[in-house]
């Protein structure tokens, strides 16, 4: 996870999101954007 950008990391999350990804990758997509400090619009 360290490797993907802070853009590339959103961009993900939101496409789980969009596609009902499984629940436990979201989870993690979460955590990792909590441990940055990003915000999802």
């Amino acid at each position: 996870m360290e490797n993907i950008s802070d853009e590339l990391l959103i961009e993900i999350y939101q496409k789980a999101i969009e596609l009902n990804l499984n629940y436990e990758f979201v989870i993690i997509l979460r955590h990792e954007l909590s441990r940055r400090s990003l915000k999802i619009h």
